[in-house]
């Protein structure tokens, strides 16, 4: 395969740099080095790259912003190939980034699992040349948490569902969280949907739902 342009977004300089002179050495063309997200976005509009590789806790708030940028440009430019690069495996987008465009010109690995230069730079010309390429500890962890529906419920749906299994009344949930028993039941409703329980008994579900809470 002949060179490839190619965008790094990495917030780390020494990475970037280091990235950058890495592929260069192998024949290819590092068209912009950037150090957040917007530049991320703006460089790709600029240069019109066959690939970027992406950390995914960005600037400015270090969280995920890299693999939300990361989407957005799939969904905008979907023969964009995407490589992550990154130390963690950003569970809320990372399954929805390698579900994109069919799965086509997409890779995820981590950097503590690179172990051969060769290989990245291989693994970088496959998902340029539409392959898919991802980190055995990545698929393990989305498939973790697929099966764990748990993973599902927000930081609240956890009290609440706590407090279930303590065996309280939504009344008495609601006095202990301090907020309406039509907050609460709100909150049942949506861990009953997230834990896939369908409409039935209310307390056949609330029990089954203390099972699974119970399970984890």
């Amino acid at each position: 395969m002949p060179g490839l342009r190619v965008v790094i977004a990495e917030d780390a300089v020494l990475l970037r740099e280091g990235l950058a002179g890495l592929l260069e050495r192998f024949g290819h063309e590092v068209v912009a080095s950037v150090g957040d997200a917007p530049a991320l976005l703006a460089a790709v509009e600029e240069h019109g790259p066959a690939v970027v590789i992406v950390d995914v806790r960005m600037p400015p708030g270090y969280s995920d912003e890299g693999l939300r940028a990361a989407l957005a440009l799939r969904a905008s430019r979907p023969g964009l190939a995407v490589l992550v690069l990154s130390q963690y495996v950003e569970q809320t987008y990372a399954a929805e980034l390698l579900d994109s465009a069919g799965g086509a010109g997409i890779g995820y690995l981590l950097k503590d699992r690179v172990g051969d230069v060769k290989e990245f730079v291989d693994a970088l010309a496959r998902v340029a040349d539409g392959g898919t390429v991802v980190d055995p500890e990545v698929v393990r962890q989305l498939l973790s948490r697929r099966r764990d529906p748990l993973t599902r419920l927000t930081p609240r749906e956890h009290e609440v569902l706590g407090l279930i299994a303590e065996g309280r009344s939504n009344a008495a949930i609601a006095r202990s969280l301090v907020v309406t028993e039509a907050a609460v039941s709100k909150h049942i409703a949506s861990i009953f949907t997230k834990l896939d329980l369908p409409p039935d008994n209310d307390d056949h579900r609330r029990v089954l739902a203390v099972l699974a809470y119970l399970r984890a």
